[in-house]
């Protein structure tokens, strides 16, 4: 196991001339669950996009599994971000089996993964009649094929219930305790309390904090706002 499974280092990404994020760093730790936190429009989604090779930066580096960004180590990673898009008119559990195919796993790995979301019901269910909630569920199902050593989950909490949300927290916090990296944004910072090990906050490009979470005091509410008012410092 290599001592940081994904980190970046310097990233710079603009988009018609305005600068999304500007020297962004980061460094997660195997066994635990890392938080990326800030504002709506912070640039959260587009650094989890460049962590995954989906937008090109400008400046900075990716390195997963202890190496420079290669499209041949994605395999290591499992990622769910921005609206999850599925096969309207296939079931849930064929629009996971399309994912196990092509990784040469058998079509038990897609029983498993539903059973681990709680769907393990709505399989033969089309994709297309799935709530917000439940696609959320089975976007999670996807990215746990493999039992890939990185996850990397923007917003995954979004349209669970109070119940899913727990059981959210609870599944994220063992699968990082078994030696893996899990790298989750959110909005929801009571929640994140509850789930979270480390955190980065970035705000007006900048990242803002990079620690324990502990090491912003009980009221994160407070530490939050007073990270990221103002915009850029």
């Amino acid at each position: 196991m290599t001592d940081t499974q994904l980190a970046c280092r310097g990233v710079a990404v603009s988009f018609s001339g305005h600068q999304v994020l500007r020297n962004i760093s980061l460094t997660t730790t195997p066994g635990r669950v890392h938080a990326l936190l800030g504002p709506n429009g912070a640039g959260k989604s587009t650094l989890m996009s460049v962590l995954l090779g989906l937008i090109q930066p400008d400046a900075g580096e990716v390195t997963l599994m202890g190496q420079p960004f290669t499209r041949d180590a994605l395999r290591h990673v499992g990622a769910s971000i921005n609206d999850p898009a599925f096969y309207s008119h296939l079931s849930a559990r064929n629009n996971l089996r399309v994912h196990t195919t092509l990784l040469g796993l058998p079509d038990s790995e897609a029983d498993r993964v539903l059973q681990l979301v709680g769907l393990q019901g709505a399989g033969k269910k089309k994709a297309g009649t799935f709530s917000t909630g439940m696609k959320g569920r089975l976007a999670l199902a996807q990215a746990l094929i493999g039992e890939p050593e990185v996850l990397i989950l923007d917003e995954p909490q979004n349209g669970l219930d109070p119940e899913g949300i727990a059981q959210l927290r609870a599944y994220l916090r063992d699968y990082a305790r078994a030696g893996r990296t899990v790298l989750v944004s959110s909005h929801q910072l009571g929640e994140v309390l509850h789930m979270a090990d480390d955190a980065t906050v970035i705000a007006g490009g900048d990242v803002r904090f990079a620690g324990e979470l502990a090491e912003l005091g009980p009221n994160l509410e407070e530490s939050f706002f007073r990270l990221t008012a103002g915009g850029r410092k």
